[in-house]
């Protein structure tokens, strides 16, 4: 079990020369496929996010995780993202258990949402990742900028248009982070579209605000005044995000309260695509939940 942790079943069959299914065995009765609810005393914060078992597919699974302390516990891969599916597994959490979460954070989707209220009740904080709404103002203007870099290259030279590339790297990076070259990028495309300059200036403000310690109240303030500015532009470009904005307001505004983000979830994930990379795919819940615990777990368990 000990070789077996951030390794492939394959790999340890010819490590340890046993037979693959000898192995299979093993794993199965040393790692349940599920959580055991008797290792907690509490859970306080949960996460949940999904991630795609096949990438360009849409058979996503739900990765449940709670966070105490510093510590981050795997509780559940769920087969899919439907509400009816969140639901039954937050109701199986033992009572005792459940009036201990404080907090959820999780993405937009209002499945989640709709199920963590109506099983948890309106005492438990729901709080939208703050990454999540970022992701959201940020695609926004790349597509503004795939619109203009598009225009610009028909109508510059090709020459001209050179100077433009890495504007996409540029863009995403705070002003701060910017090395020369990368200013002058910017500095160049700013000079052909002015409407992507004052995106870009926008985006950076709206960072700022959650990158900064501030109260709920102002935050709320900050954020009235940055809504306001950017209706009374032209730019049409953050329209489908001043809705989701709107739509999801208060639950945003969480965020200010302890500065709760699912960056824990976020790192997870990144382990998780490296243990799909490792094992060629892992497409069974099931499975996938094993090598999860087993990675997160099994120093613990086994050392």
């Amino acid at each position: 079990m000990l070789t077996l942790i951030n390794s492939t079943l394959q790999d340890v069959c010819r490590k340890e020369k046993i037979g693959y299914q000898s192995l299979e065995g093993v794993l199965e009765r040393q790692i349940k496929q599920e959580v055991n609810w008797d290792e907690f005393e509490t859970l306080e914060v949960l996460g949940m996010d999904e991630i795609a078992l096949k990438k360009g597919h849409k058979d996503f699974v739900v990765i449940v995780t709670c966070k105490v302390a510093d510590r981050l516990d795997l509780l559940a891969v769920l087969p899919n993202r439907k509400k009816a599916t969140v639901k039954q597994f937050l109701s199986s959490i033992p009572l005792s258990l459940r009036d201990s979460i404080q907090s959820v954070c999780s993405d937009m989707y209002d499945g989640y949402i709709n199920a963590v209220k109506e099983v948890l009740g309106e005492r438990v904080v729901v709080v939208i990742d703050r990454f999540h709404v970022a992701q959201k103002y940020r695609g926004a203007i790349d597509d503004l900028r795939k619109k203009e870099l598009k225009r610009l290259k028909k109508e510059l030279a090709d020459q001209e248009y050179a100077n433009l590339k890495g504007a996409m790297w540029a863009l995403r990076k705070k002003k701060e982070d910017l090395d020369a070259e990368q200013n002058t990028v910017l500095e160049t495309l700013f000079k052909y579209s002015s409407d992507l300059k004052q995106a870009y200036e926008f985006q950076q403000q709206l960072t700022q605000i959650f990158d900064q310690k501030i109260s709920r109240s102002q935050a709320d303030r900050d954020i009235q005044r940055w809504m306001k500015k950017v209706r009374k532009t032209k730019l049409s470009c953050f329209d489908s995000f001043l809705k989701t904005l709107e739509h999801h307001y208060e639950l945003i505004l969480n965020y200010f309260d302890q500065r709760l983000n699912s960056g824990f979830i976020e790192g997870l994930n990144n382990k998780i695509k490296v243990i799909k990379r490792r094992c060629y795919g892992l497409f069974n819940p099931k499975n996938l939940f094993q090598r999860i615990y087993l990675d997160l777990n099994g120093f613990e368990l086994y050392v």
